[in-house]
């Protein structure tokens, strides 16, 4: 199956040459371009995109308000964005991720890297396995902002999971994947998959990104502070 990959970012320049990385591979095609993030949230529906590549700052709708745009629209729950960002040790990292994005990127990545994000993305992984990226979201989450994100509803709802599933998002946040889950919990990979897709459910998680971030803002992971 061909991904299908959206472009939004203000400079033309550099759409272009994202177009010609993502349109080389032959797994992945480009099927449009936005300049803001009105222009994305309407491109992603039209056509049919799997995977938005947005820049967070662009003029008129920024690309934080037009990812919370597509995590809200249930028409357009299959797609995944992956936030493209010019400095890694940023605010927005968490603030994207609570949109809804699915992971982040800094434009400073190696093509090999854009590549690998968009096929994690669009398979429904979370682009947070390096252990930079979790300190990083930790850090961020620790210090909050008066506590005006968080969601006592979330809190309430961790009472629905089962211990099984408890230690699975423990280990998620951890930035593992499945398989190392597995090792971890001694059972195999596709019974973690089962857990992980029952905790999103009960969560309202859309994908692991968002599991990550309400681990964390729950209390279930506590940020490790060194």
């Amino acid at each position: 199956m061909t991904i299908r990959v959206l472009l939004a970012d203000d400079q033309a320049l550099l759409r272009s040459a994202f177009r010609v990385l993502v349109d080389s591979e032959p797994d992945m095609e480009v099927v449009g371009e936005a300049s803001d993030g009105a222009e994305a949230v309407r491109l992603a529906g039209e056509q049919r995109a799997d995977v938005v590549l947005m820049d967070i700052r662009m003029p008129g709708t920024d690309g934080l308000a037009a990812t919370r745009m597509i995590s809200a629209d249930p028409d357009l729950a299959r797609v995944r964005v992956v936030i493209l960002t010019t400095f890694e040790v940023d605010d927005y990292v968490v603030q994207s991720l609570r949109a809804g994005a699915s992971g982040f990127l800094g434009k400073g990545s190696e093509p090999e890297e854009l590549l690998n994000a968009i096929r994690v993305a669009a398979g429904g992984e979370a682009l947070l396995s390096p252990a930079a990226t979790k300190g990083l979201i930790a850090r961020f989450l620790a210090r909050g902002d008066d506590g005006d994100d968080t969601d006592p509803a979330r809190s309430e709802r961790l009472d629905a999971l089962t211990v099984r599933e408890r230690e699975v998002l423990v280990q998620v946040a951890g930035g593992h994947s499945n398989d190392e889950i597995a090792e971890r919990l001694s059972v195999s990979p596709l019974t973690v998959k089962t857990h992980v897709n029952r905790a999103m459910a009960k969560l309202g998680a859309r994908d692991r990104a968002q599991l990550v971030v309400i681990a964390y803002e729950t209390g279930l992971v506590r940020p490790r502070v060194d």
